[in-house]
């Protein structure tokens, strides 16, 4: 069976690249995939395709798309200040559940 991780990063987050050769840039998360712990960011690490002639497309050509990354070369960016933060997890007392939260300000993502 396989492990399933949790991962600090979630769709629709803006994260940025603090590692590789998109460092510096940022984005919204797009698509996580826990298996490889990887994500995926829209427009880092764009790739090239080449996409083979089909009755869809009869052209072919050329598709510049996302590659995914992996999430230890992302930092959140703090929905309020727009800084990068670590993130934590404790217990939300107004509603009892666990949530995610800036450690560099204290308050809860989402």
């Amino acid at each position: 069976m396989e492990k399933r991780v949790k991962l600090k990063i979630k769709k629709g987050d803006k994260v940025e690249v603090i590692a590789g050769n998109d460092k510096g840039k940022s984005g919204a998360v797009k698509e996580v995939i826990r298996s490889k712990n990887r994500v995926i960011v829209e427009d880092v690490n764009m790739v090239t395709k080449h996409i083979k002639p089909s009755a869809d497309n009869p052209e072919g050509g050329v598709e510049r798309t996302e590659a995914s990354i992996h999430v230890s070369n992302l930092a959140l960016l703090d929905p309020k200040t727009g800084e990068k933060t670590k993130v934590g997890r404790k217990v939300d007392e107004a509603t009892g559940k666990l949530k995610r939260y800036s450690k560099k300000t204290g308050e809860f993502i989402d």
